[in-house]
């Protein structure tokens, strides 16, 4: 079994997370009540500093946007 090499843009995980959210009206509180991810998480996703975000908050906060996680990081 390969490792996976598949790269993504932090800066995009970023843009995407924080334009989701607002389009849907929500705070970062209300966000990370729903994804069920701690509000520093959804902080930190939204300036870029969390640059290895696990899958289980990506699945949180793709849930509650009604989305997949590979287009949030696309």
């Amino acid at each position: 079994m390969s490792k996976s090499t598949a790269k993504y843009n932090v800066n995009k995980i970023a843009g995407n997370i924080k334009k989701s959210r607002t389009e849907l009206g929500l705070t970062r509180d209300e966000l990370s009540k729903k994804a069920k991810v701690n509000y520093n998480t959804i902080i930190k996703l939204e300036s870029g500093a969390n640059k290895n975000p696990t899958v289980k908050t990506l699945l949180g906060i793709a849930g509650v946007f009604d989305t997949t996680v590979e287009a949030l990081i696309s």
